[in-house]
């Protein structure tokens, strides 16, 4: 049990990476604050893990109220708070001319900025228990796709934020801040993110060496296994760092110019 009796706020955690996440997290000892903002799915999530072991907030983390909220929700329901995931995110495609300045606020006011509150809501009580946090953040912070102009941006600056609270927090608090960096994962979003993007509802079966050499993308428990590393003691001293979590290098490949094989 790598994390035995470790509290911990999950945002996101209602689908997809922090779902996987907060499941690992639990098998592995831990009680969860899970979060996200579809009751529904929230409810479906908190009954597979049971009550005993997690407790559910839904709220927009785009209201800034919300991350002294979550706290407060953990140390009500189990007494103390060990660590941090911030997981939530806006997915959506833009790009320079869809991008204006609204939509890069919203997009940032949940991928960037909210990240950052929580860390700050939370800072007391994790220097308590000389926890951490794990930012989960993305590959396209180095650059993006093209078409994922505001979201790209806003993962850049979680990744500075990692960086620079890293070491101002540990070296103040004891308190670690990490970050992994997934590639493709197939998440339920993604899946149907894709399809709305015209391809097929079986278009990750078969897909290009170049996207996937394994022959298929990243499961979200695969992002999760990680997590439980980072979240753990086993990680140590370590603090301030960015892992890529992809199955091939970030520079130095290029795509192919056809990409009509991705069905």
């Amino acid at each position: 049990m790598r994390l035995q009796d470790k509290v911990i706020i999950i945002t996101g955690s209602t689908t997809g990476i922090g779902k996987a996440i907060a499941l690992r997290c639990v098998e592995e000892g831990a009680k969860v604050v899970l979060h996200g903002l579809e009751e529904e799915l929230g409810q479906e999530v908190l009954t597979e893990i049971g009550p005993e072991k997690a407790v559910l907030y839904i709220a927009d983390l785009a209201k800034e109220e919300t991350a002294g909220q979550l706290v407060e929700v953990a140390l009500k329901a189990f007494g103390k708070l060990d660590a941090l995931v911030n997981n939530a995110a806006m997915v959506v495609s833009s790009n320079i001319e869809d991008t204006d300045g609204a939509f890069l606020h919203k997009v940032l006011a949940v991928n960037t900025v909210a990240p950052l509150l929580l860390i700050k809501a939370a800072l007391p009580h994790l220097s308590e228990t000389k926890g951490n946090v794990l930012n989960i953040g993305s590959v396209n912070a180095w650059s993006g796709e093209p078409n994922l102009l505001a979201y790209s941006i806003s993962k850049g600056g979680l990744m500075t934020m990692t960086r620079n609270l890293g070491d101002a927090l540990f070296r103040d608090k004891g308190v670690r801040v990490n970050q992994i960096n997934p590639g493709w994962v197939l998440t339920e979003t993604e899946i149907k993110r894709k399809q709305e993007h015209g391809l097929s509802e079986t278009w990750y079966k078969s897909l290009p060496d170049m996207y996937a050499p394994s022959g298929r993308i990243i499961w979200p428990k695969e992002i999760a296994a990680a997590a439980v590393f980072w979240l753990s003691d086993e990680c140590g001293p370590i603090s301030g760092q960015v892992m890529e979590l992809e199955q091939h290098p970030m520079i130095g490949r290029n795509a192919p110019k056809d990409t009509s094989t991705i069905k």
